[in-house]
């Protein structure tokens, strides 16, 4: 029975060390500051290491070696602890501004609202401004879903309504630096920090719908003026406490989804776990079920309705943007209507 739980033991040992080392191979690769070479060479190395310790778990040498790799992996924690954030550097053009805001009563101020006019992905003019909003007339909250990659995976956005139809759209996205792109690996790694933009929709949406042809839908919410109110000044919060303090995109833990649920429960709405929390891609799916979005029809004929393209493709990047892609898109009764 004892020579039964030792190999127990040691197996349960080596399944962590190659989980661990794995993790610290592709931190060393992305993180380590020196030449790709050397990056390469102090991966392998590590990896070999790993290696040799789990061999020597079933031999003689198995505590030196566990310990050896015990300090090999803390020490590489201590220096993971280290690497913080730019707050400045030579960021793309399209993310080089982090939007910051200030509340006097219902006046919200924002100052770095994007207002980009596109051509092409590499083509267009950059517009930064400072606008101000009257929160009593807040109405509604949207929820965009733009497919990039797949049915599974999707970028998700907010915009909120006002009377008299404007609308002011919110991005969490990767702040990546001129000429860099996105890359979710590298992004569990400290690769890029995180950036959150307020902007107009035929920026934000319109560069994703007309520009890049991604497939865009868009989901009116079931929410009071209050969860409108309470949900936009947590973004503002949020935005103000990111341009004082830089944190690091994560595409697990801290990206446009997980990002966003948070907002969700600090402003008070219940957003149990779902798997679809992750694979963001069926987010629709969860709202529905959760009654958050229209049920009036079969989630698949809205699916279709959601579709912004075509109607986007046909307005164009114009000022009638906002109101012609929510042509036919229905809204469910909110709250506090009920």
């Amino acid at each position: 029975m004892r020579r039964f739980l030792s190999v127990v033991i040691n197996v349960v040992l080596a399944a962590v060390i190659v989980l661990t080392a794995a993790w610290l191979s592709l931190a060393l690769w992305y993180r380590l500051p020196i030449p790709q070479a050397g990056r390469g060479i102090a991966a392998s190395v590590s990896a070999g290491f790993a290696l040799v310790v789990v061999v020597a778990l079933f031999g003689r040498w198995r505590l030196p070696a566990v310990g050896a790799y015990l300090a090999l992996f803390l020490g590489v924690l201590v220096w993971w602890s280290t690497i913080k954030p730019e707050a400045n550097a030579a960021w793309a053009p399209d993310v080089a501004r982090q939007v910051t805001g200030r509340i006097n009563s219902d006046t919200l101020t924002l100052t770095n609202v994007r207002d980009f006019e596109w051509r092409s992905n590499i083509d267009f003019t950059e517009r930064w401004t400072t606008r101000t909003y009257d929160l009593s007339r807040l109405q509604t909250v949207d929820m965009f879903m733009s497919y990039w990659s797949g049915p599974k995976i999707a970028h998700v956005m907010f915009s909120f309504g006002f009377e008299g139809g404007e609308q002011l759209a919110w991005s969490i996205e990767v702040r990546h630096r001129e000429g860099g792109s996105f890359s979710p690996l590298a992004d569990l790694f400290k690769n890029d920090p995180l950036v959150i933009l307020a902007a107009d929709e035929r920026d934000v949406v319109g560069v994703r719908s007309n520009v890049r042809g991604e497939d865009v839908q868009i989901y009116r919410l079931r929410a009071t003026r209050q969860q409108a109110r309470l949900l936009l000044l947590e973004y503002v919060a949020d935005a103000n406490a990111l341009a004082a303090q830089p944190r690091w995109y994560n595409s697990l833990t801290t990206n446009c989804t997980t990002t966003v649920v948070k907002l969700m429960r600090v402003a008070g709405d219940q957003v149990p776990f779902d798997w679809r929390l992750i694979v963001n891609g069926y987010l629709p799916d969860y709202a529905y079920d959760r009654k958050a979005i229209d049920t009036s029809m079969p989630l698949t004929e809205l699916r279709k309705i959601a579709q912004i393209n075509e109607r986007a493709r046909a307005i164009g990047l114009t000022p009638g943007f906002s109101k012609a892609i929510r042509e036919g898109v229905p809204s469910p009764p909110p709250r506090d209507a009920e």
